[in-house]
C-alpha cells in the first residue's frame, strides 16, 4: 500500500482496474469477428456491410481519441477514463437489444466513443503511476490485457455465438466493466490532476471531418463520391495541420512531432504495425469458416494461438524495454510480423492447418515484441505534462491503424467482390481478395521496419 495526497492506495490494484477495462476493446473486437457470419445471416448482410460492424467502432474511436486525451489532461484522467467505461457499457447494453443492422452500427459507434475515452487515458495513468525502470513492465502487463482479450475473444466469441447467440458477447462485455465502476473511488487523487488549458475546438471539428471523409472515401473508393471524399480528406489534413501549428494547446502535438524524433517515428511505426496486422483476425475468421468450412468454435480455437503467444511475449518484451533500447526490440518484432504476413499471402484452399497455426505463432511473437517496447519508447520520450497527449497519440495511432487496416479490406472487397454476399460461387474471388490484402500488409511491414530502425540512429 502507498500513501499519496492523504490517501492510501495500491499501485497493483489500480493497475488491475485499468487493465480490466483495457481488456474490453480487444475482447469485443476479436469476439465479434467470429459472430459476423451469424450476424450476416440474421440481417442478410453482405461482406462489405459486415466489415462495417468492426469499422463503425474504430471510426468513432479514431475521431474521439485526441480530444479524449486533452479532456483527460484538463478535466482529470480518472474522471474521463471512468466516463469512458460508463459509455462503453451503455453501448454494449444497447447492442444486446438491437432489432436492426442500422441500430447495431449506431450502438457500435457509441461503444467506440467510450473506448476512446478509456484508451486515450489508460497508458497515461500507468505512466504517471509507475516511475522509469518499472514503467516498461507495468505497460507490458497492460498490453498483455490487450492480447488476453484477443486470446479469449475468438474462442469465447465462437462458443457464445454457437450456443447462446451473438448478443451474449455484449452481455459478457457489460459485466466486465462492473469492477472498475464499483471501485472507482480507489483511484488516488493525484492521478486526477487537472491542467488549466484552452480546449482546441477548431482542431476537434477539422480532425473529425478529416477522419470521416478519409474512411468513407476508402469505403467507397470505386465511386466518384469516394474519390471526392478522399480529396476532401487531403485538403482537410492540410488545413488541420496549419491550424494546429498556431494553437497554444493543440489536439495534435505538432511541436512533439516536429522536434522529437523518437516520439514521431515511434508513433509512425505504431500506425504501420496496426495497419498491417489488425485485419488478420477478421480475414482468417472468414477464411476458416467460408473456405475451410469450420464452425465458429473451431475457427475461434485456431485463432486463439496468436494472441496467447502475444500475451506471453508482451510482458517479456516490456521488461527488455527497461534494460535495452526499446526501439531495437520493436524493430525486430515488426520484421517477424512481416514474415508471417507474407506466409499468409500464400494461403490456398488446402493449406495445411499446421502451417496456418505456425504462422499465427510467428505473428504472435512479432506483435508481442513490438507493442510494449514501442509504447515504452513513446511515453519515455515526453515529460509528465504531455503524458495524456502522448497516451492519446499512442492510442490514436493504434486505432487509426486498425481503421486503415479495415479500410484496406473494404477497398479490396469492393473492387474484387462488390456488394455481394459471400457464397460458394464467389469463394475464388474472396480468396484472391484475402491473399492480395495479406501481400499488401507484408510490404507495409517491411517499410515499417526501416522506419522503426531510423529512430534508433543517433542524431
Amino acid at each position: 500500500m502507498r500513501q499519496g495526497d492523504g490517501q492510501t492506495y495500491s499501485r497493483g490494484f489500480i493497475l488491475l482496474l485499468v487493465t480490466i477495462v483495457t481488456f474490453l476493446n480487444p475482447f469485443t473486437g476479436s469476439a465479434i469477428n467470429l459472430a459476423l457470419p451469424a450476424i450476416g445471416s440474421e440481417f442478410s448482410a453482405d461482406a462489405t456491410t459486415l466489415a462495417w460492424i468492426s469499422s463503425a467502432y474504430l471510426l468513432a474511436t479514431v475521431i474521439f481519441l485526441l480530444p479524449a486525451g486533452r479532456f483527460g489532461d484538463t478535466r482529470g484522467r480518472v474522471t474521463v477514463f471512468l466516463l469512458g467505461a460508463v459509455i462503453y457499457t451503455a453501448g454494449s447494453l444497447l447492442t444486446i437489444f438491437t432489432p436492426s443492422l442500422d441500430l447495431l452500427l449506431v450502438f457500435r459507434f457509441v461503444q467506440g466513443v467510450g473506448g476512446a475515452l478509456i484508451y486515450a487515458n489508460s497508458v497515461a495513468l500507468i505512466t504517471q503511476l509507475y516511475p522509469p525502470g518499472e514503467r516498461g513492465a507495468a505497460i507490458g502487463l497492460n498490453v498483455t490485457a490487450v492480447y488476453a482479450g484477443l486470446s479469449l475473444g475468438p474462442f469465447l466469441g465462437g462458443v457464445l455465438t454457437q450456443f447462446f447467440g451473438w448478443r451474449s458477447i455484449f452481455i459478457l462485455t457489460s459485466l466486465l466493466a462492473v469492477p472498475a465502476l464499483v471501485y472507482a473511488g480507489r483511484f488516488p487523487a493525484f492521478l486526477n490532476e487537472r491542467q488549466q488549458e484552452h480546449f482546441d475546438a477548431p482542431g476537434l471539428v477539422l480532425s473529425s471531418a478529416l477522419i470521416l471523409c478519409l474512411f468513407l472515401g476508402l469505403a467507397s473508393v470505386t465511386t466518384p463520391a469516394g474519390l471526392a471524399l478522399l480529396v476532401a480528406a487531403l485538403l482537410l489534413g492540410v488545413a488541420f495541420f496549419r491550424v494546429e501549428r498556431r494553437q497554444p494547446c493543440p489536439l495534435l502535438p505538432v511541436p512533439l512531432i516536429m522536434e522529437n524524433r523518437i516520439f514521431a517515428a515511434s508513433n509512425a511505426a505504431a500506425l504501420i504495425n496496426y495497419s498491417a496486422t489488425y485485419a488478420v483476425g477478421f480475414l482468417l475468421s472468414l477464411y476458416l469458416q467460408y473456405i475451410r468450412g469450420y464452425d465458429p468454435v473451431t475457427a475461434g480455437t485456431m485463432l486463439l494461438v496468436q494472441p496467447i503467444v502475444q500475451a506471453f511475449v508482451a510482458p517479456v518484451s516490456g521488461r527488455l524495454a527497461d534494460r535495452i533500447s526499446p526501439g531495437h526490440v520493436a524493430s525486430v518484432g515488426m520484421g517477424i510480423s512481416g514474415a508471417a504476413l507474407f506466409g499468409f499471402f500464400l494461403l490456398g484452399e488446402t493449406t495445411p492447418i499446421a502451417v496456418i497455426l505456425a504462422l499465427l505463432i510467428l505473428m504472435g511473437v512479432g506483435v508481442g515484441l513490438f507493442s510494449s517496447p514501442n509504447t515504452t519508447a513513446i511515453m519515455g520520450s515526453v515529460t509528465k505534462r504531455d503524458y495524456g497527449c502522448a497516451s492519446a497519440m499512442t492510442a490514436m495511432m493504434r486505432s487509426l491503424g486498425m481503421m486503415l487496416s479495415m479500410g484496406a479490406v473494404l477497398v479490396v472487397f469492393a473492387i474484387i467482390m462488390g456488394a455481394t454476399a459471400v457464397t460458394p460461387a464467389i469463394y475464388p474471388e474472396f480468396l484472391l481478395s484475402v491473399r492480395l490484402i495479406f501481400l499488401a500488409f507484408a510490404v507495409l511491414s517491411a517499410i515499417g521496419v526501416f522506419l522503426s530502425l531510423y529512430r534508433n540512429k543517433k542524431p
